[in-house]
């Protein structure tokens, strides 16, 4: 009877971390990430090689190869964006990074540049989970999936 006095909570909203398309993870050929062995999280066909960060926070690790990067969001999420599928190969080759391990970072900053036409010409697939390493931490993890989306249009929305 007094429902609409609880304030409804809205969750933790991750950004999209590049413009594209979202897809279920479950889409993704490796099953690293479309079991979600890692967590849950979204994928994203990318529309161009720029990736933002997500969310305010710190990062965690910058691969040497600039293929990937963890960060921890301001609320604490444990975020993966993983550029591509098996491109450690590339060993860096064709990425550019422009924040580097400790760095504190804005919604919406620069990371990382990929040429994804040379990516995809070297025969590896582009698509970019994002995955949430503690999932465990959240009751749910809400994907947007089968969207155009913008970097920083949320992809994902956590609950405590």
């Amino acid at each position: 009877m007094f429902d609409f006095f609880k304030k409804k909570e809205k969750g933790i909203e991750i950004g999209s971390p590049v413009k594209g398309k979202t897809a279920p993870i479950s889409n993704v050929s490796d099953p690293t990430f479309g079991e979600e062995i890692l967590g849950k999280g979204v994928a994203i066909i990318p529309a161009e090689g720029r990736i933002y960060a997500p969310a305010d926070g710190t990062i965690e690790m910058l691969f040497d190869t600039m293929h990937a990067v963890s960060m921890t969001t301001s609320e604490g999420v444990e975020l993966l964006i993983h550029i591509g599928l098996d491109t450690v190969a590339l060993k860096g080759e064709h990425f550019t990074a422009y924040k580097g391990n400790g760095d504190s970072v804005k919604k919406g900053e620069l990371l990382i540049e990929a040429d994804l036409d040379a990516v995809k010409k070297a025969g590896y697939d582009v698509i970019t989970p994002v995955v949430v390493c503690n999932t465990s931490d959240y009751q749910t993890v809400e994907t947007v999936t089968d969207q155009e989306v913008e970097p920083g249009d949320t992809v994902l929305i956590l609950n405590k």
